[in-house]
């Protein structure tokens, strides 16, 4: 089989994409028929574009979007030789097995990982990565059949399996309160004998203090401006710009204001940030206040956090040392809420904090219900019971 060319992507919200005339989606078995439309698209590739349109303030998402999109769509039309909107229960039945096991020229490792004859998969997708990936699709289709475009979402009549159905377990990936400690103690262990090592230690000191005082997640810490910081009624609060280009806040701690306070001073900045200023709320090594983090140097700062700290908890806790060495950015984040959770913070706010759409979400960081059933339910000073013989 060969792929169709694609053209290489572009930072823009377009998908550059031909397909041929009868499986432009036109005349889709799912297209909705009568009634209103709410988008003037008349291909699936127009639709799909509209769709993609709505993250052009997301770069990240609109990448991943679109990845999604036009893997569906090639696959659709090559493999089954039907549009986007004639696919059926039973085709996304297919394309599940599909992306566990992509074969021939979808993976082919000699085709270049970029451009228009670029390989769309590196190769079989894990469960995570295959849920993950029909989530967005469903989202398409949803948005499609709101839009008057679409009859009916397939995907909306599929199972909860796997990891799907294991969503509501407790989230694990979180540093418990001991590690969060040694964390922060060890990164005071850090050397500071030159410039350079001094500019370092200030940044990632103040850098994991936001990320888990606030809960924010990599991206949003790496666009974060320091006049995003801003009062009101006499209380301090972090404006944030999350998923979609989605406005939030946070509430923000006069410890927090302290370090915020201490990191621009030895920067030379005024301590408290004016609103009209554009200067990062996280520099460059040196302090320049014209450049922002790109979300990869936020990550590679926290895993060299994390990497310090485990090396300092080998010897004497090999597990926690393990633990660490595992974690990333959104363990922060999961900290943050799990923390948050654990003080008896209203799970209203502890939502709102997080700024997720939903408060299931934010109920898998409900451990200390947990930890209190499980104390009152083990006692650990019981006499082991005794045996008794069954005649």
């Amino acid at each position: 089989m060969n792929l169709p060319t694609i053209a290489p992507e572009s930072p823009e919200p377009v998908l550059s994409i031909a397909l041929p005339a009868a499986l432009d989606g036109r005349d889709g078995i799912n297209r909705a028929r009568g009634g209103h439309r709410q988008i003037a698209a008349d291909s699936d590739v127009e639709a799909v574009r509209l769709w993609l349109a709505e993250y052009a303030g997301s770069p990240h998402t609109l990448r991943s979007y679109r990845k999604e999109a036009v893997r569906l769509l090639l696959w659709a039309t090559q493999t089954l030789g039907k549009p986007l909107s004639s696919l059926t229960r039973e085709d996304f039945l297919l394309y599940e097995q599909f992306l566990a096991a992509p074969i021939g020229d979808w993976a082919d490792p000699a085709r270049p990982r970029r451009g228009g004859a670029r390989r769309l998969f590196d190769g079989p997708l894990s469960e995570r990565s295959r849920h993950q990936a029909l989530g967005i699709v469903s989202g398409l289709l949803s948005y499609l059949v709101s839009a008057g475009y679409l009859a009916g979402n397939p995907l909306a009549l599929r199972r909860r399996t796997g990891a799907a159905a294991r969503r509501t377990r407790r989230v694990e990936r979180y540093l418990d309160h001991a590690l969060w400690d040694h964390v922060v103690a060890s990164v005071e262990q850090w050397p500071r004998l030159t410039v350079r090592d001094h500019q370092h230690y200030e940044r990632s000191r103040w850098l994991i203090r936001l990320l888990y005082h606030t809960g924010l997640r990599v991206s949003e810490a790496a666009n974060a401006k320091a006049a995003d910081f801003y009062q009101r009624r006499g209380k301090w609060w972090l404006h944030v710009v999350g998923k979609g280009g989605a406005d939030g806040e946070v509430p923000v701690g006069a410890a927090l204001m302290a370090d915020l306070a201490r990191y621009r001073a030895f920067h030379r900045l005024p301590p408290t940030p004016s609103g009209d200023e554009s200067t990062p709320a996280v520099m460059t090594v040196a302090g320049d206040p014209t450049k922002h983090l790109t979300p990869a140097a936020v990550y590679l700062i926290v895993k060299e956090v994390f990497r310090r700290a485990a090396d300092a908890r080998a010897t004497n806790d090999p597990a926690g040392a393990a633990k660490l060495r595992r974690a990333s950015t959104h363990w922060l984040r999961h900290s943050a809420a799990t923390h948050q959770a654990d003080a008896g913070t209203d799970l209203r706010f502890v939502q709102k904090n997080m700024r997720h759409a939903s408060i299931q979400t934010t109920g898998i960081y409900l451990h200390a219900e947990d930890d209190r059933r499980h104390s009152d339910t083990v006692h650990e000073s019981d006499p082991s019971p005794q045996h008794t013989n069954i005649m």
